[in-house]
């Protein structure tokens, strides 16, 4: 995807530009951005789409602030597919490597995230383990790092990206298994409460893959678990 480990920022920056107001985004605002972002959205459909959301919002007199990104929603699902054709018919050219993402730097990156795995409190629960699973991923990222130390070229970060997300899945599938059905459901239902506003303006799939992503960034944070992903260096 174009500008990748740039995705997040860039959408936040626009939303914040447009809003006129240097609002944080929420959970469910990060939540959002990546459902767009595992849906291959490109990041110019994105940064249309809260352009004609605002645009659209502009022409009409109202004293209430934009205060969520879900408000754009439906105009970056019109963008993506206005874009389609032409996304479709272009070359995907040479992937090069982001500024700033220096070989030491994701050394460091992820052993940090490997000792954090080991600190974290994680859940107990009968014929489920969890810290078994985070000991193994926690050693997979020492690898990682061991292997790029001790490599003569820079790493491929799109292999790299690739690794860490089916790590830090298979992690988030052992919380939601370890954790009390009771607590899930209780953040399913702040979910719920957070997104109802906005549930006509989005996709029953959208929605679904958006309470998956809310859940698994609570869980993350619950258990003092970090992303793994290079975009959280």
């Amino acid at each position: 995807m174009e500008n990748y480990f740039n995705y997040f920022t860039e959408i936040e920056e626009q939303f914040q530009r447009r809003r006129g107001g240097s609002l944080l985004l929420s959970t469910l605002d990060w939540a959002l951005i990546e459902t767009w972002k595992d849906a291959g959205i490109p990041l110019e459909a994105v940064l249309r789409g809260i352009d004609g959301a605002f645009e659209r919002y502009e022409k009409r007199p109202s004293m209430r602030k934009v205060n969520s990104l879900a408000y754009c929603a439906q105009e970056v699902l019109a963008a993506a597919e206005e874009m389609k054709e032409a996304v479709v018919g272009a070359s995907s050219g040479e992937k090069k490597k982001p500024a700033g993402f220096q070989t030491g730097e994701i050394i460091v990156f992820l052993r940090r995230n490997a000792d954090q795995i080991l600190a974290a409190k994680l859940p107990q629960r009968s014929g489920i383990s969890v810290v078994a699973l985070a000991r193994e991923a926690a050693a997979t990222l020492r690898t990682l790092a061991s292997e790029m130390e001790g490599a003569s070229s820079a790493p491929r970060l799109e292999d790299l990206e690739r690794r860490l997300t089916v790590l830090e899945e298979k992690l988030f599938a052992a919380l939601l298994a370890g954790t009390p059905d009771e607590e899930i459901v209780t953040v399913r239902g702040e979910a719920d409460r957070e997104l109802a506003p906005y549930r006509r303006k989005m996709l029953a799939a959208q929605i679904d893959q958006l309470q998956k992503q809310y859940i698994h960034k609570r869980l993350l944070e619950k258990y003092g678990l970090p992303r793994l992903s290079l975009f959280y260096m």
